[in-house]
């Protein structure tokens, strides 16, 4: 068993799960994270700590596309290993239905090592 992200984590990507991840298995794109199944150590601790419920074991049903799309990004996004404040929109979209087909992004996101400090972005002139 492995742990999976699913769509509600598109446009909210809380980063709760990030920080209590002991093998750093969490991968950034740029509206949502991933979990590398070979990786991740089954260990659970990152699914109760996310507050978008967008976390579960892969032997839940009705995962749909979301165990593929995890293992193939994580392929290609950057490591994330530490928190980050979740995106502007995330409580407006959390609990939004349909997020894969209307908003998913397969571009990646900034990424960060444990002991980095996230980077702040400028500001549009």
């Amino acid at each position: 068993m492995t742990f999976v992200v699913l769509d509600n984590c598109i446009k909210c990507k809380y980063t709760d799960c990030v920080e209590v991840c002991p093998v750093d298995c969490f991968y950034e794109g740029v509206n949502m994270l991933v979990i590398d199944p070979d990786v991740c150590i089954d260990c659970g601790v990152c699914e109760p700590e996310c507050p978008a419920q967008a976390i579960k074991a892969d032997t839940a049903k009705n995962l749909g596309i979301f165990p593929k799309l995890n293992a193939d990004m994580a392929k290609i996004w950057p490591n994330l290993a530490f928190k980050r404040k979740a995106l502007p929109e995330a409580a407006e979209f959390d609990g939004k239905k349909n997020k894969y087909e209307a908003y998913f992004s397969a571009d990646p996101g900034e990424g960060g090592a444990k002991g980095a400090k996230p980077t702040k972005k400028k500001k549009a002139e």
